[in-house]
């Protein structure tokens, strides 16, 4: 039986606190479509586990993130969840510490996301990446 939505997210929010982007992409169905609306500059699209796996090498660097007040709403539609969590984040190297809230409209199908659209803080991310 395959992982129910519910548990995939669970699995994805953990291997993105636990930093284990050589994995993650597992998560992901061949040909999924990960949009980020809110992205800065502008709004991205990323398709099939390829460019996944470029997107997820490039948060190698990035900052170390605990993840706090999960929820997950289960949706009428058995594949859909929608989750909301905050990430509590330190950038590495530095004394900077901040909190973004997130939210991810996910489609699980067969347990593989098949469809993601993540809603993060990327202005503030982008403000602490300037400095």
């Amino acid at each position: 039986m395959s992982d129910s939505p519910r548990a995939v997210f669970e699995k994805l929010l953990a291997g993105m606190v636990n930093r284990d982007f050589d994995n993650l992409w597992r998560l992901y169905a061949p040909d999924v479509v990960l949009e980020h609306p809110f992205a800065v500059p502008e709004p991205t699209v990323t398709r099939g586990q390829e460019g996944l796996r470029r997107l997820l090498d490039g948060l190698r660097e990035w900052f170390e993130m605990t993840a706090k007040n999960v929820v997950i709403h289960e949706t009428a539609d058995p594949e859909v969840i929608v989750a909301e969590w905050d990430y509590e984040t330190r950038v590495p190297g530095t004394d900077k510490q901040f909190t973004t809230a997130n939210v991810m409209v996910m489609r699980v199908r067969d347990g593989k996301i098949v469809e993601s659209r993540d809603y993060h803080n990327h202005a503030a991310l982008a403000r602490i990446i300037a400095g």
